[in-house]
């Protein structure tokens, strides 16, 4: 990526697919040249929760809302300490923020983090395009404008099937987000692209969360006291984070409670013997519909992957540890959206979902994930009596 600088006016932009498809627009945000893999989210709010989220490192991200910024940037709803985009593509930026909350507007937002943004695009056909073609590699640039030499440095990119970006987003220092109220439990949180409201979902409930780097063994875990283990979202290639899975057959070894949520999903499937698939276009937005198999309940979620896990023959497999199963799917495609992993009597010792029950922007229609882990961890700690 070359070196990034805030535009002061009208810039012509120019954003060209690997497939040659080229789409010109307006410059917002830094001025430059980035490159990553084109993807589009549907959700028609969220935007500063989406482009601060560390699943989204190393993509760029086509917003299908026609209208963008209007709630401008506040200081409350970060997912993390940076915007972790490549890039952002939007049809109409908004001239003006028009909440009490904003301090500076989008625009300046991305321009304070270095990071392109490009308007006036028909995002309409161009996620269109993505759908039918599937997502691809991308450049947006300001800079070099000729659509065929940008191409060929597109070309050059990595791809994101087989890329390891753990270690590019997991915290360098442990940290603690206390329990409110009465502590519970202690959870050992895997950061392997953590959103902050996560560890505060946990906390709500009597958790007192420590969230440790990607790199955490099984002994660090014990050494806090963990009642349970937890695996966030996170960027990548499942099946490059070797280090994660080897950490989690370890967890799954020592029989400690375990919940996952969208990487940590995908982790879990690994980690049972699953295999990982990258879907065309994957699922990025706020309105997925998926059904809860146990309860029959159709939820509303919050979805940003695009890597699945492949279900086991007959939704169901054996394992040393028990017996998994698909808890979970998507009602659009069908696609695995949750595991739970029972022991020969039955119990439920650990379970993932593939999309965001934490969902700071909404819905919240998942947020009882959240108890079902607590009442996981409730039954180990009865068990252990």
């Amino acid at each position: 990526m070359q070196s990034l600088a805030p535009s002061s006016g009208p810039t012509p932009a120019v954003l060209v697919l690997e497939d040659g498809r080229t789409f010109t627009g307006t410059s917002f945000g830094a001025r430059g040249e980035v490159f990553g893999e084109a993807v589009f989210s549907t959700g028609m709010s969220g935007y500063q929760e989406t482009l601060t989220d560390p699943s989204y490192h190393r993509q760029v991200v086509v917003a299908t809302a026609p209208h963008i910024g209007n709630t401008g940037w506040n200081d409350e709803d970060d997912e993390s300490q940076r915007v972790w985009v490549a890039g952002y593509v939007v049809r109409d930026l908004a001239r003006v923020p028009s909440s009490w909350r904003s301090r500076r507007t989008l625009s300046e937002a991305l321009a304070q983090q270095g990071v392109v943004g490009i308007s006036d695009v028909d995002t309409r056909a161009l996620t269109r395009h993505l759908r039918e073609r599937g997502s691809m590699r991308v450049g947006v640039s300001t800079e070099t404008l000729d659509p065929e030499a940008l191409r060929e440095r597109v070309l050059t990119q990595a791809q994101m099937a087989g890329a390891d970006l753990v270690a590019d987003v997991t915290t360098a220092e442990p940290y603690v987000v206390p329990a409110r109220g009465e502590k519970r439990f202690t959870v050992a949180a895997v950061d392997l692209g953590i959103k902050t409201m996560t560890p505060v979902r946990l906390a709500e409930r009597g958790i007192e969360v420590h969230v440790l780097p990607a790199t955490t063994t099984l002994e660090e875990i014990r050494e806090r006291g963990a009642d349970g283990v937890f695996f966030s979202n996170g960027p990548g290639d499942p099946a490059a984070a070797t280090g994660p899975v080897s950490l989690l057959t370890e967890v799954l070894d020592a029989r400690l409670p375990y919940f996952g949520i969208c990487f940590g999903n995908q982790i879990f499937g690994r980690a049972l013997g699953l295999g990982t698939t990258k879907l065309k276009y994957g699922h990025r937005g706020i309105n997925q519909p998926v059904i809860d198999r146990s309860t029959g309940k159709v939820e509303v979620t919050a979805h940003n992957h695009g890597f699945a896990v492949e279900a086991p023959e007959g939704d169901a497999a054996e394992t040393r540890w028990g017996t998994v199963s698909v808890s979970h799917h998507c009602l659009n495609d069908g696609v695995v959206e949750g595991l739970e992993l029972r022991d020969g009597e039955g119990g439920l010792r650990g379970f993932s979902v593939q999309y965001h029950p934490e969902a700071a922007a909404g819905p919240h229609d998942a947020a009882y994930l959240f108890d079902r882990f607590v009442d996981v961890l409730t039954a180990a700690q009865e068990g252990s009596r």
